[in-house]
């Protein structure tokens, strides 16, 4: 079975120990004055000598609110029933095969005392709230996905207010999970979530925390600084038409704080399992600031959102949007906001400056101009006014000068229905054929939302949803400064069973980042913008795109099939209309394929790769009229490419080149192999492993290397930035000749077309492929130009 089914929830605790290494424990019988004068250190803002005091709980505190007739639910490892630090746990349940409802782990008891602990050394949020905890993991940490839905459906049936997962894990689509998520919102339960710990790695959100009502928790330290841990966005479930949604929703103290052990006293831990009960403390406290006989006509999994990231404050510094989301949260803000809430729909976020960096990175690397690929952007649309409603009409750009108003062409996509509580909006910006405008463009994106009527009315809900944006148009670039990255061809987990691209990084079985240029390439993407290159993507089929604009195409770890027409266009983008081809592969071996696949003992079923690090048979088929393929050895090692040393990390390695172009071998063959360990064989005419070419094709040029790594920050042993702008110029006809001056080029072709090259895996791809037996792979996206 190439599905990847529905069974083990893929979770992790996303709590770890104090930055130095080591757990800190203090109160109790463990408190040691080290520790005290330590945590005192870290958490001192004025008078605040607490996580609770730094966050600002007090003023609540001191009207009277302290989370009293909230219902706040905990899935996690259980508690303690008589537990000194709990005032007021309603009720337990257990929904593990083991027969206790008890802590044995520590992880539950911690996130209960950040939400509700009354212990004045860690003290929590919301000490008078009804806490009910749900035992979903073992003392061995297993959880299944099974037991989370029945947890879910008693969380629905017995009216909890907020719910808190401290857990994460990669997959979005596993379908029942995400499916009960949403049910669980639908019924207006609040759900909070750790974005993971995945972090400094972008493209390393986690599920649920990803999902668009469910809010999103990242941390920081204590110095407003974002936790190294703490994973990043974008999210990828939009690819590759979408830019992806703004990820994590808020960030808080994550790094150090305090909560509660198992038998009483308490610790130090760090982890967005730390960061996300944080959130879910100051939620239960927040909620208790409304009034009860209105508060659940109120509060909602939008109108919370909304109060918490339309109030957040922006971290200093230059910290982007895709690592700290809206900001820190601002709990008093928080609560001035909902003080007199009238519902209503917002988008989020609030703001996109793209002619700015710093908040809002990556987008601020692109500028819009005539012939380019749009500027996607993606908001979500918050809609507290109920679980369901429509977008009214088209939504509209409104120049904030009226003269403006004829310069940019501005598309808009977004949801059928907005359900539960939230929905997308997605913005398509490219600029008017008729335009001769160069400057600064700032208006609104405005969207009607529709709800129905509130009990006891007969009117349709209406709000006018608004959110400003800004982009630079410049004149258009000459061809060779213009480089167009394919994301289409690349496809992120968790559609198949796709394998990590290093072999050698055995904590990650999956390749799950999302191959993009905002999420693990992304510093290769600053690089080229830096270098002075205008980078566009290209989020549709080869078929749409002009090669008469572009100097070169990149395809980066591409898993992909590629359509005949595609094929046979890009054979004459390159020969016939000088489009330079940069072509980054990744390794492709049987034996290693099926030492992956492993059975799953929950669902009864196989898990079986659907490709290699990349589809090498379709990448072979795409440069077979170039004379190149490449081959099933596994290599690493370095190849000297001019003044670059580009390391090699479980790259491919070139079977065929054609003469007259320029092979480069792969330095380090004791490092080579295949993956039934044996040496790597010998697969060029000279005895060695190719690791790298770059030939004339015509008018265009071609350049192969078997390895992505280099580029990819998920798993990087080596970095070949200056080495892709060298490539980027050299193929784009600005020169660069320095990577091949001094080298004797082929005389003969290496391999022919009877050299043996990997074959497809025997699964069906088509369930997972936009191009075959799917229109999309013909049709142009809106993202298209």
């Amino acid at each position: 079975m190439a599905f990847k089914p529905a069974g083990r929830r893929l979770t992790r605790w996303t709590m770890e120990p104090s930055e130095d290494g080591h757990e800190e424990h203090y109160g109790g019988a463990s408190a040691t004055d080290k520790a005290v004068t330590r945590r005192r250190g870290l958490l001192q803002r004025g008078k605040s000598t607490s996580l609770t005091g730094a966050v600002g709980a007090a003023a609540l505190w001191e009207k009277g609110h302290s989370g009293h007739g909230v219902k706040t639910g905990v899935f996690d490892t259980g508690v303690r029933s008589d537990h000194p630090h709990f005032r007021r746990i309603k009720e337990r349940t257990n929904w593990t095969h083991e027969p206790t409802l008890n802590d044995g782990l520590g992880h539950g008891t911690f996130v209960v005392g950040v939400i509700a602990g009354q212990d004045d050394m860690c003290h929590g949020f919301a000490p008078d709230a009804d806490i009910y905890t749900f035992r979903v993991f073992t003392n061995d940490q297993v959880s299944y996905t099974s037991w989370f839905l029945d947890a879910f459906n008693y969380a629905i049936a017995t009216e909890i207010n907020i719910v808190n997962l401290s857990i994460g894990g990669p997959d979005y689509l596993d379908v029942p999970f995400v499916e009960k998520v949403n049910e669980v919102t639908a019924n207006g339960i609040i759900m909070v979530s750790a974005i993971g710990n995945d972090g400094p790695l972008y493209g390393t959100l986690n599920n649920p925390a990803d999902m668009m009502d469910v809010i999103g928790v990242g941390g920081i330290d204590y110095s407003d600084r974002i936790a190294s841990f703490s994973s990043r966005g974008v999210t990828t479930e939009e690819l590759p038409h979408g830019a992806g949604r703004l990820k994590p929703d808020v960030v808080t103290y994550g790094r150090d704080v305090s909560g509660s052990k198992i038998q009483g006293g308490c610790r130090s831990l760090s982890g967005t399992s730390v960061a996300s009960p944080v959130v879910a403390g100051a939620i239960t406290l927040l909620a208790s600031t409304v009034p009860e006989a209105h508060r659940w006509e109120i509060l909602n999994p939008a109108s919370m959102k909304q109060a918490l990231v339309h109030t957040a404050s922006r971290l200093g510094g230059s910290v982007p949007q895709t690592e700290q989301g809206a900001g820190k949260m601002n709990l008093v803000g928080a609560a001035n906001y909902l003080d007199g809430y009238t519902p209503r729909a917002t988008l989020h976020p609030a703001e996109i400056d793209a002619t700015r960096c710093g908040y809002s990175g990556p987008h601020c690397r692109r500028s819009v101009y005539k012939t380019g690929m749009p500027l996607v952007f993606n908001y979500t649309v918050l809609n507290g006014m109920g679980r369901n409603g429509v977008i009214h009409g088209e939504p509209r750009f409104v120049p904030k000068d009226a003269s403006m108003a004829r310069v940019l062409d501005v598309d808009f996509t977004f949801s059928d229905v907005l359900w539960p509580w939230t929905g997308f909006l997605g913005v398509y910006v490219s600029v008017s054929e008729s335009s001769s405008f160069t400057g600064i463009v700032e208006g609104t994106i405005e969207a009607t939302v529709v709800s129905p009527p509130r009990l006891g009315s007969n009117a349709r809900q209406v709000s006018v949803a608004q959110a400003t944006l800004k982009v630079k148009v410049i004149a258009t670039p000459p061809r060779e400064k213009r480089v167009l990255w394919d994301i289409f061809h690349n496809i992120p987990y968790p559609p198949g069973f796709i394998p990590r691209d290093n072999l050698d990084a055995r904590g990650d079985i999956l390749d799950w980042h999302g191959d993009h240029p905002f999420t693990n390439y992304h510093t290769a993407f600053e690089k080229l913008v830096d270098a002075g290159y205008h980078v566009e993507f290209l989020g549709s089929s080869f078929l749409c795109f002009d090669a008469k604009n572009y100097g070169t195409l990149l395809l980066i770890d591409p898993e992909e099939e590629y359509t005949k027409e595609e094929v046979a266009k890009l054979e004459r983008d390159v020969k016939e209309e000088g489009l330079g081809l940069a072509v980054f592969g990744e390794w492709f071996e049987a034996g290693t394929l099926a030492k992956m696949r492993f059975f799953d003992d929950n669902t009864r079923s196989w898990w079986t790769p659907v490709t290699g690090g990349a589809n090498v048979p379709a990448l072979n088929d795409l440069l077979q009229p170039f004379g190149i393929a490449f081959g099933s050895a596994i290599l690493n090692g370095k190849v000297a490419v001019g003044k670059h040393a580009i390391p090699i990390s479980s790259g491919a390695n070139l079977v065929r080149f054609p003469a007259g172009g320029y092979a480069f071998m792969v330095s380090s063959q004791a490092a080579s192999r295949t993956a039934r360990g044996g040496a790597a064989s010998a697969d060029s005419s000279n005895g060695g492993a190719y690791g790298f070419g770059l030939t004339p094709a015509g008018k265009g040029r071609v350049a192969a290397l078997g390895d992505s790594g280099c580029l990819d920050t998920s798993h990087q042993k080596g970095e070949c930035y200056t080495f892709l702008i060298d490539l980027v110029k050299h193929l784009g006809g600005g020169g660069g000749d320095a990577l091949v001056n001094g080298v004797t080029p082929l005389s003969a072709d290496v391999g022919t077309l009877s050299t043996a090259t990997p074959s497809r895996m025997p699964t069906d791809f088509t369930p997972f492929s936009k191009t075959l037996g799917s229109p999309e792979g013909a049709a142009c996206g809106m993202d298209a130009n």
